[in-house]
């Protein structure tokens, strides 16, 4: 069977990306790459001069120098050829890396049949539960203009401070650089105030924000961080899954097909 890799416009994939948002069903962390002009390659996959997926990869910002595959989809009746079209991708590419979120489960069993040296980047949180905390003293309420003179005032509403006493103990916002609806949700606690339970209480606040705008409230952190970790399910939220990257660099790809420059 004749696979083939081919690099085409974004608009040539944009109907395969609403059918992968859709399989996905979930928060997809590099999304918004797409729309950033001169950031990413697209290529369609075809078996037999039929198309039966896409690739996307990218190319710019952190990975100017190293090029890497970050989405791929083929449609369930061409799966049992889904080895041999990421290879095709590969090839055709150039790229020397695969980066991927494990509950995206076609590319990360790519992640593991093409590469090495997986390494996890950061854990994936998704909402499981509404939480109650009210830390003693503690008033959730949204910035002003003069508290948060970089954000454009209508975003202001995307973000809150935790006050104390008169004073800001804690800050925190919703980014919507994601598939819709998706919202991910970012704190920080000064240092004073830290283990008081306010970083669980503005992690909270902000997830009835995001609901309340119609929106879905996810999260993710450093591995290492054990301290977000904590924050994070004490408000609510359990892991997903997980960002992973390993390497093509050096490996054979040996295998029958045609991959397409342009």
């Amino acid at each position: 069977m004749e696979i083939r890799a081919e690099a085409v416009d974004l608009d040539e994939i944009r109907s395969w990306r609403d059918t992968y948002r859709q399989e996905m069903g979930c928060q997809i962390i590099h999304d918004s790459i797409h729309t950033r002009r001169g950031w990413t390659r697209e290529f369609v996959l075809s078996a037999e001069r039929v198309v039966v997926g896409y690739g996307s990869v990218a190319v710019a910002g952190p990975w100017a120098v190293e090029p890497t595959v970050y989405e791929f989809f083929v449609t369930p009746p061409h799966r049992s050829r889904a080895i041999e079209l990421f290879r095709a991708l590969l090839d055709a590419s150039g790229a020397g890396f695969i980066e991927v979120q494990s509950n995206d489960l076609l590319a990360t069993a790519m992640l593991h049949a093409c590469a090495r040296d997986v390494t996890q980047c950061s854990i994936l949180f998704h909402d499981n539960l509404t939480t109650s905390h009210t830390p003693l003293g503690a008033m959730f309420r949204e910035p002003s203009a003069e508290e948060a003179p970089d954000i454009p005032e209508e975003h202001l509403r995307w973000n809150g401070v935790v006050e104390i006493d008169g004073r800001i103990a804690a800050t925190g916002g919703i980014l919507f650089h994601y598939n819709p609806p998706y919202g991910d949700i970012h704190m920080e606690v000064s240092k004073p105030f830290r283990r008081r339970g306010l970083g669980a209480f503005i992690v909270q606040e902000l997830k009835r924000v995001c609901y309340s705008g119609g929106h879905i409230p996810s999260a993710r952190c450093n591995p290492a961080n054990v301290a977000s970790h904590r924050t994070l399910q004490k408000a609510g939220f359990v892991p997903c899954g997980h960002m992973l990257r390993g390497s093509t660099i050096g490996l054979s790809q040996d295998h029958e097909r045609i991959s397409t420059y342009t």
